[in-house]
């Protein structure tokens, strides 16, 4: 007789059931982190020297990598479309696109790429290390709240700080922009400013920052949720980061999604 559990077929299903179990854990994570992160917020137990702290790493620690990933992506763009529109007479819209691009779509998710990479995997390796090592229980049996101390800073460090982020890193593009297109298409520095700030809207601006905030909150929020709940050993904590990474990619892409079915569809 055929042992059904060493086919193909069963071994399919058992690996789907366990990602789709795996997804609804750490999904359900999530969630219970994400409502104590607002009790704790709600009676102001927030520590403001480790939130200060907080601000000053996933602002001014990734604003270098950032900045070079959003330049380079805006460099990249303007060298594209500038040649192009000016040669079909369409020169005086490479301001108003590139601004359009910068401000919509790429300063916000770019940046927020940047992040993931460099700040929300430091956040999932750290409390995951923590975790592992017992540092967290330790916590507790001291009378300390964990997700006061390490997810409460960091969530409002995400919703607080990402918005600045990603005013300067689009003031960052729309400069290479700028200086791309004069070069590669003689476009004028005075028409390019005049073109941006005709294709470009206040609400444009509210909605951007607005997604940044989210975008901050939410890398900060599973990064730390991934990293909170992890148990066993170094391998776990690699697992754990990498999940926080992935997770929140997908979380970014359907925030982008979202905010843009609301207010542009």
């Amino acid at each position: 007789m055929i042992n059904v559990k060493k086919t193909l077929f069963y071994q399919g299903l058992d690996l789907f059931w366990s990602e789709i179990k795996g997804f609804l854990i750490t999904l359900g994570n999530i969630g219970k982190d994400f409502m104590r992160v607002v009790k704790a917020m709600a009676v102001f137990k927030i520590d403001k020297k480790m939130l200060l702290e907080q601000c000053s790493r996933f602002s001014v620690d990734s604003l270098p990598i950032t900045l070079t990933i959003v330049a380079m992506t805006s460099i990249i763009i303007a060298m594209q479309i500038a040649p192009e529109l000016a040669k079909q007479g369409a020169g005086n819209y490479v301001g108003s696109l590139s601004a359009l691009v910068m401000v919509r779509e790429l300063s916000a998710i770019m940046s927020g790429f940047a992040i993931i990479s460099m700040i929300g995997s430091s956040y999932a390796s750290e409390i995951a290390s923590m975790a592992v090592t017992e540092q967290i229980s330790a916590m507790k049996v001291l009378k300390v709240d964990p997700v006061q101390y390490l997810i409460v800073p960091r969530f409002l460090s995400g919703v607080i700080m990402m918005p600045f982020v990603v005013i300067v890193s689009t003031f960052c593009g729309l400069i290479c922009a700028a200086i791309v297109s004069n070069v590669t298409a003689e476009i004028t520095y005075l028409n390019f400013i005049n073109s941006m700030w005709h294709g470009l809207f206040i609400k444009d601006i509210f909605v951007a920052l607005l997604k940044s905030s989210f975008f901050g909150g939410t890398i900060a929020l599973i990064s730390c949720s991934c990293g909170y709940s992890t148990r066993g050993g170094a391998l776990e904590v690699g697992t754990s980061t990498t999940r926080a990474v992935v997770w929140s990619f997908v979380a970014i892409a359907l925030w982008d999604y979202i905010f843009a079915t609301v207010f542009y569809l």
